[in-house]
């Protein structure tokens, strides 16, 4: 291609927010190395996974590469500059971010679709654009050619960029995202810790599985290894859990202290289906990030194919019980019926719901057909602050939800707005639950006879909160393992 059919890539303007750098970056002092700039909304499942993607590639290519990520941000939550740090944080972004909240620079490259990679040559032109996840090999031999360019012309290599990191303070929790209780013990899960915590009622630390290092290990307490981990459920001397960031479901025996991988690869799956011969070891998930149980099964929220799966423990098998994996908010059957990352799953009967995190959506879904249909929520953009019923309220970004079948209710976390919030089952009026602390993205929700538990995620702590007065206090959670 000659220079004068190609475009060169536009830099970037002056007055953005940029974090993981002391200086803003500018393209034109990339000259003679590749360039890959990654636009994304973080709040995508799909934009996560590109995180997961270039950091390897970012790995392999070194100083051949700069990677630079633009967030261009679908929810207001997202524009601030707090949340963005944070969500830097959570991710583990290590490499320049540039913060677009007024789509400036989504616009300049005209891009329709999150997340698109933009790659750039090493003369500062622009190779072209991928949208959608699951292209890392594409990009790989893309950027391999380029690399074998600058090699060939004998340029010499360039430092790398000076990285400046705003990192949270230490802290016994990281991030923490689900949690569950049961009797006198709470399961949290330590998302950021990659472990899963198991507290007695006041805090003290009685196990631990899982350590900080990310990983896919089983073994024994301490020795196995999670990647980002989320929701979970006990059923008699098994926890279940939904290891998101490893794309598979892991069992920890709570007496044995074993645990064990029974259903995913490690690897991230592509596919809306599950073909006749997988196993529950052989298929490929996407994300999966909640779990619940009801007679022999696991129902999955599987986030990253947009979809309801189930997986029995009696036959040890696995199949799609509902959602067409088209990213939508569409009710109907289960083959048709569509929904857009499913992060929260509660049971009630013969009927189970969902939060939609990308539609801002509470779902039913009949557990017997697979029928779903739309409690709150309106479309993909629909989202914002509002109590009342039906199409009245409005969430933003919901997280979790739980039961409450003794007073007929549903509680959700409505992690960007900062709020708990409840949803009546027969009136479907929803109220925001006062709370005397301050919210910072809570994710995780858990009852424990009167008293709702709360991971205040961004805050790193646990929250016990009296729904009656609104009266909250931090569960003072220790690191000294204590036998009890």
């Amino acid at each position: 291609m000659s220079t004068a059919s190609r475009s060169r890539a536009p830099e970037f303007p002056a007055g953005l927010e940029w974090f993981n750098v002391k200086d803003p970056v500018s393209l034109s002092e990339q000259v003679g190395r590749i360039v890959l700039i990654d636009f994304g909304t973080f709040s995508s499942v799909h934009c996560q996974h590109v995180q997961q993607d270039i950091k390897a590639l970012g790995r392999r290519f070194r100083n051949k590469l700069v990677i630079i990520s633009v967030h261009s941000p679908k929810f207001t939550a997202e524009k601030k500059r707090s949340h963005v740090l944070k969500t830097i944080n959570k991710l583990h972004i290590e490499h320049p971010v540039v913060h677009d909240p007024d789509m400036k620079l989504w616009n300049m490259y005209g891009n329709r679709y999150w997340p698109t990679q933009v790659l750039i040559d090493p003369e500062g032109y622009i190779l072209g654009a991928m949208t959608g996840d699951g292209k890392r090999s594409q990009l790989e031999l893309i950027i391999q050619y380029q690399a074998n360019r600058i090699s060939d012309s004998g340029e010499a290599r360039k430092k790398p960029l000076p990285l400046q990191r705003v990192r949270e303070a230490p802290s016994v929790l990281r991030f923490p995202g689900r949690l569950i209780a049961s009797s006198n013990r709470f399961y949290t899960a330590d998302s950021g810790h990659n472990r899963i915590l198991v507290l007695s009622a006041n805090g003290q630390l009685v196990r631990q599985y899982g350590s900080d290092a990310p990983g896919f290990i089983d073994g024994n307490g301490s020795s196995a290894a999670f990647d980002n981990p989320q929701g979970m459920v006990l059923v008699d001397d098994f926890l279940y859990v939904a290891d998101t960031g490893n794309h598979a479901i892991r069992r920890i025996h709570v007496r044995s202290n074993d645990v064990v991988t029974i259903a995913g690869t490690g690897s991230p799956g592509t596919a809306a289906s599950v073909d006749e011969s997988d196993t529950p070891l052989t298929v490929s998930m996407s994300s999966p990030t909640d779990v619940v149980f009801r007679n022999g099964k696991l129902y999955i929220a599987m986030s990253g194919s947009h979809q309801i799966w189930r997986l029995s423990l009696i036959s040890n098998s696995i199949e799609v019980f509902s959602g067409s994996g088209y990213e939508d908010l569409q009710d109907g059957p289960p083959g048709s019926a569509a929904f857009s990352q499913p992060t929260g799953l509660a049971l009630v009967k013969n009927k189970l719901y969902s939060v939609d995190a990308g539609s801002s959506a509470v779902r039913e879904i009949d557990i017997e057909t697979g029928i779903v249909s739309s409690v709150i929520g309106e479309g993909l953009f629909e989202f914002g602050d509002s109590d009342g019923a039906g199409s009245a309220a409005r969430f933003q970004y919901p997280l979790d939800i739980v039961a409450d079948p003794g007073n007929e209710m549903l509680w959700v976390s409505d992690t960007y707005n900062n709020k708990i919030k409840r949803i009546g089952l027969a009136t479907r009026f929803v109220s925001s639950v006062s709370c005397d602390r301050r919210l910072d993205e809570p994710a995780g929700l858990a009852f424990l006879e009167d008293t709702l538990y709360i991971a205040n995620t961004n805050a790193h702590e646990v929250l016990s909160l009296n729904p009656n007065n609104g009266r909250a206090e931090v569960l003072n959670v220790t690191e000294e393992l204590v036998e009890i």
